[in-house]
Order: structure tokens, then C-alpha cells, then sequence
């Protein structure tokens, strides 16, 4: 019904900037808070950024002053800008939406869903 498909992660060195990009498609009616989320090996996956429909942002400390996270509601589409980046940023990013389906599954509620990942590489 729904997928959640991310690109442009790769490798950088510290210092480098990279942008991530996720689009929401599917039966989909609207598109509520988006956020992005990262794993590290042998970590639990932790909460980097989020932004609501109206576009409130919140971030981790960790990333805050240097990654920026957008939306483009009629793409349905996040963007995570990552600059001066660290080899402490190296994980899989994984983007997460909460969505209200379309007919004919509409009935109002927003459902939580995940992309599939995508890794950046920071290289020290």
C-alpha cells in the first residue's frame, strides 16, 4: 500500500556534506510527521530529526546545527541535508512516515512506516 523509498547516502569524508532524500508513494493520502533515523553497527537505531506537516523541527543533539531536515509535501518527499560530517555520523538511515491512507483503505488513522535503509559512510 504504501513505500518509503530513500537514496544518496554513500561514502564522504569528514568534513563533506550529503543529502538524503526519501518519497513516500502508494495509496496515500496524506503524510503527517517525517522524520529520519539512524543504526549504527552494534548500536540501537536512535532518532536523528523529524518535521511535522507544518514544518516544526526538532533534532538530536548530536546532529543539531549541522544536518537540516525539509519536506516537500506535494512530492511527498523528506530531505535530510548532512554537512561537516563525522565519522560518528557513519550508519544506516533509515526514513520513517506516518501516513493516512487513501481510498479505499482510507479510515483517517496515520500508520507508521519505514524505508529500507540506506548507509553513509564517513571516512576520518
Amino acid at each position: 500500500q504504501v513505500q518509503l523509498v530513500e537514496s544518496g547516502g554513500g561514502l564522504a569524508q569528514a568534513g563533506d556534506s550529503l543529502r538524503l532524500s526519501c518519497t513516500v508513494s502508494g495509496t496515500v493520502e496524506s503524510v503527517d510527521n517525517m522524520g529520519w533515523y539512524r543504526q549504527a553497527p552494534g548500536k540501537a537505531r536512535e532518532f536523528v530529526a523529524i518535521i511535522d506537516r507544518p514544518g516544526h523541527t526538532n533534532y538530536a543533539d548530536s546532529v543539531k546545527g549541522r544536518f537540516t531536515i525539509s519536506r516537500d509535501d506535494a512530492k511527498n518527499t523528506v530531505l535530510l541535508q548532512m554537512n561537516s560530517l563525522k565519522h560518528e555520523d557513519t550508519a544506516v538511515y533509515y526514513c520513517n512516515a506516518d501516513v493516512i491512507l487513501g481510498d479505499p483503505y482510507y479510515d483517517g488513522r496515520a500508520r507508521q512506516y519505514w524505508g529500507q535503509g540506506t548507509q553513509v559512510t564517513v571516512s576520518s
